[in-house]
């Protein structure tokens, strides 16, 4: 048994062992889970690909004469104004004003606020267009400026659900093409489209949440960040094959951390054609090696991921809850499946390559001395289940 302490100690001094979640398995194999366990510090996870439920507080400061701001744009953006006078919240899926609503649009780029976060932590200068209906101690009823990060007070990224714990593989069995947040899917089973990092990602590095909690530090597009609460959506009671992993969507984590402390290359704006915008983040999660157990589990590999398959065309939208299929990451990852008999293209919506990079960059961190691990100071919860919404009638 090692404790927080003992590996932070590690960490400072310089000793630290601290490995990739792409590396682990062939050192367990290699040395065994009992020595492993005891020299191995840390391991480190990672993901990068889309994650729509994203955004940042923002905070402009006052200006002469003062503005409550009451409805506000950044780059013809709409931003979530109903905070306080100079704060706002800018959303990653939010369209620019006048991009067309159809979904169907057949435009290949649209621009909404996952480009705007890219663009402010790239250091670029923005519009902000505010109005107000004025008041005795916030005179000014409309107000246009640019900006820059640096002129911020605070720009800070607070992202209700990110990291989901394994997710469906989309498949369209319609006649037609279909255009949805998971890509373009072709009629007749052509592509399937998947993302997540599988062996690298973070909770499936820890199914059963030993360590990532609400409070665990996190590399968070550069920025040290942290866990705020457990992700909207989070449902830690799910169907798990024996080694605890789930079968499907199942934990989520809502994060946090300073834009200002961002690296752009790691925020990226992502247009989906017929769909709208999202926002694509770099995130690293380190896992303590506390005991055995622990290690086991970062020893996952693609190939024992289960990874099911949904229709998109049907009962995606028809929300049934219907599995067609099931795979696993290896063969996602080898980009085609077979789908009764049908051998089926398959697409990434995320990037390993740069998942990988960001599990290297994080260790190298842990190494340098400069990153800490956080013990959390609440777990995650285990016994929650995503509820439907229900459309009732009035009472």
């Amino acid at each position: 048994m090692k404790t927080y302490e003992q590996i932070n100690d590690r960490i400072s001094s310089g000793k630290a062992v601290v490995l990739t979640a792409d590396e682990i398995m062939d050192y367990v194999d290699k040395k065994g889970l009992a020595a492993a366990a005891q020299e191995v510090d840390v391991v480190t996870t990672a993901t990068f690909g889309p994650m729509c439920s994203s955004g940042c507080f923002l905070n402009f400061g006052h200006s002469k004469p003062k503005i409550r701001i009451s409805e506000a744009w950044v780059q013809d953006v709409l931003v979530y104004s109903g905070v306080a006078a100079v704060d706002v919240y800018l959303g990653a899926t939010q369209l620019r004003h006048g991009d067309p609503a159809n979904m169907y649009y057949p435009g290949e780029f649209r621009y909404g606020g996952g480009h705007v976060i890219e663009d402010l932590v790239a250091g670029k200068s923005l519009q902000l267009f505010a109005l107000s209906y004025g008041t005795d101690c916030y005179p000014l009823r409309e107000l246009r400026t640019y900006f820059t990060i640096k002129d911020l007070n605070q720009a800070i990224m607070v992202n209700p659900r990110n990291c989901y714990q394994n997710y469906n593989v989309a498949i369209n069995r319609s006649d037609r093409t279909i255009y949805t947040y998971m890509g373009r899917l072709e009629p007749n089973m052509k592509n399937a489209n998947y993302c997540s990092a599988g062996q690298l990602s973070p909770l499936l590095n820890d199914p059963l949440y030993e360590t990532i909690g609400v409070g665990t530090r996190v590399w968070l597009a550069g920025a040290q960040g942290h866990v705020y609460a457990e992700g909207t959506q989070h449902a830690g009671l799910c169907e798990r094959t024996a080694d605890g992993i789930p079968t499907g969507g199942a934990g989520t984590l809502a994060l946090t951390a300073d834009m200002k402390q961002m690296r752009a290359e790691f925020v990226r704006g992502v247009s989906l054609r017929g769909y709208g915008v999202s926002l694509a983040l770099g995130v690293g999660v380190p896992i303590p090696i506390l005991n055995e157990r622990i290690l086991k589990y970062t020893c996952v590999r693609d190939r024992d991921i289960p990874a099911p398959l949904i229709d998109y065309g049907s009962d995606y939208p028809q929300n049934t809850g219907k599995v067609i299929a099931r795979t696993n990451y290896e063969e996602l990852r080898r980009g085609e499946i077979t789908i009764g008999g049908k051998t089926v293209e398959v697409g990434s919506l995320s990037s390993y390559y740069k998942a990988l990079e960001i599990a290297n960059l994080l260790a190298d961190e842990i190494r340098r001395g400069d990153f800490l691990l956080a013990q959390p100071s609440a777990p995650l919860r285990a016994d929650t289940k995503m509820k439907p919404l229900v459309r009732r009638e009035p009472s």
